[in-house]
């Protein structure tokens, strides 16, 4: 098991960031860490990364109690936070040579040009590496922070919003790049872009409020907890709008335009076959008939927007 927590709590004052958060994530998997800002995400990263303590509860990341064993963690672990600190006055490679140098149990003396090369190299920043950090663009101050959680080779890596800041370009870039690493490496990253989870992702945990509200794989996911249908039709004429509100399980019916209509609909049935058959009822055709799964976006909002 590569990260173990369990009854995790964090409290400040009296406000609880976490509330008896327990999951397990193993070696190789790349799991997506989802919920709204202020949901805990961060704390949790933090406390696993040994950079803030819990109040109770505990967590293990590759066997190591993060409370008992911080350094033993550390060296295991490459994070990227939320605000990627950089020294913005030192040069793209100076500043990797001196993370670098930071892991002499891991890089010797010898090792550091030719890893800080690698790093350059699997991160594009080889048109940047002579600049000053400061220098840079958002997305490739971005790309310095992943290569400094890159560049010890640890086994695993916590991303807190790994993308933000990066052109669409880049963002396919840094995603295939995750994706191969998490072939090896244990891959936890925070993100509101939910196709990024889909794109790189096996699982997700979701938290709100501190709790864990869903805990799966993406496929899973979809089929247990999307309700709601969604079927958009095209009729040669207009149909009995009353008469097609009425067939089982439609909960919405919208006219959108001239004769098509958005349909919404609960998951438990497929209503296109009665669909069908109204029109061959009503003397209609179908010109057109779309059904569409309900996405993991809909599926977060509806899990993280509970009272």
């Amino acid at each position: 098991m590569s990260i173990k927590v369990q009854g995790v709590t964090k409290l400040y004052g009296e406000q609880k960031a976490l509330d008896n958060v327990s999951f397990e994530i193993n070696a190789g998997e790349i799991v997506g860490f989802l919920g709204p800002n202020g949901a805990g995400k961060s704390t949790m990263m933090k406390i696993l990364t040994c950079f803030i303590p819990q109040s109770s509860g505990s967590a293990f990341v590759n066997n190591y109690n993060v409370a008992e064993q911080s350094i033993e963690v550390r060296r295991c672990v490459g994070y990227l936070p939320e605000h990627n600190p950089l020294y913005h006055d030192m040069y793209v490679k100076e500043y990797l040579e001196f993370i670098a140098g930071l892991h002499p149990d891991k890089i010797s003396r010898n090792e550091i040009s030719a890893r800080v090369n690698k790093m350059v190299e699997i991160t594009g920043l080889g048109i940047e590496q002579k600049k000053k950090i400061g220098a840079l663009s958002k997305g490739f101050r971005q790309r310095v922070g992943l290569a400094q959680a890159l560049i010890h080779d640890p086994q695993i890596l916590i991303l807190d919003e790994p993308t933000t800041g990066l052109d669409p370009n880049q963002l396919g870039e840094i995603r295939a790049l995750i994706k191969e690493v998490g072939k090896e490496k244990t891959v936890m990253l925070s993100t509101h872009i939910m196709q990024e989870v889909d794109a790189i992702c096996s699982r997700v945990i979701i938290i709100n409020k501190g709790e864990i509200v869903a805990d799966d794989s993406t496929s899973h996911l979809q089929e247990t907890k999307g309700n709601q249908q969604i079927v958009t039709i095209e009729f040669d004429k207009a149909p009995n709008e009353s008469a097609l509100k009425n067939i089982t399980g439609i909960t919405s019916a919208k006219n959108i335009k001239a004769n098509v209509w958005l349909l919404v609909a609960d998951s438990a049935k497929d209503i296109r076959p009665e669909l069908f058959q109204f029109a061959v009822q009503n003397n209609l055709a179908v010109l057109t008939l779309n059904k569409e799964e309900q996405k993991l976006e809909d599926i977060f909002k509806q899990l993280t927007t509970k009272a």
